[in-house]
């Protein structure tokens, strides 16, 4: 089933009990270290998309002056924790931990992000970060389906070992309701 799941999502999720969950919690993972830096050209492509004016992105003096640099716009911090989706010698397995907690369900869906920031992220900056399982829940009956929320947080750091960004997720790891 796991193997099935893998060929059909490409998220490698790991099914198992609620035991085997729980004794997953104060995890850590690996460290994982961004495929590029922070650059001025995927701030810019990223700005665009969104139609983002701000002049901490785009005017260098203004940033020079504000931040000591130009920043990434704080929705791109995403950007940096997810491996590039193909290469020659084979795909790279994703790196957040949720797809790693052994639950009973299949499928998952985030259900809330919340992200803090202790310094700016400046281009030139090499990201890495570390993900760790904090909760899982009591199972939960929901109108998509029966499973639990998985609570993480993800530290985000710079090459020098400082924490940039803190990002605690809630993602819902539950089976289907079957429809008739």
């Amino acid at each position: 089933m796991a193997e099935e799941q893998e060929k059909q999502t490409g998220l490698g999720i790991v099914t198992g009990t609620v035991e085997e969950a729980r004794a997953m919690i104060g995890h850590v993972s690996e460290p994982t270290y961004a495929e590029v830096g922070v650059n001025w050209a995927m701030i810019k492509y990223y700005s665009a998309l969104i139609e983002d004016a701000n002049p901490s992105y785009w005017d260098q003096e203004f940033a020079t002056k504000q931040w000591g640099d130009i920043i990434a716009p704080p929705g791109m911090l995403i950007t940096y924790m997810i491996p590039i989706n193909w290469r020659p010698q084979g795909t790279v397995d994703y790196p957040v931990i949720a797809t790693k907690v052994p639950l009973p369900g299949p499928t998952l869906i985030n259900f809330s992000a919340e992200t803090e920031f202790f310094k700016p992220i400046r281009i030139g900056m090499h990201l890495n970060f570390v993900d760790e399982v904090l909760d899982i829940s009591e199972e939960k009956a929901t109108r998509v389906g029966v499973g639990h929320f998985v609570t993480t947080v993800m530290t985000y750091r710079d090459s020098d070992g400082d924490t940039v960004a803190k990002n605690t997720n809630v993602m819902y790891r539950y089976t289907a309701k079957e429809y008739s």
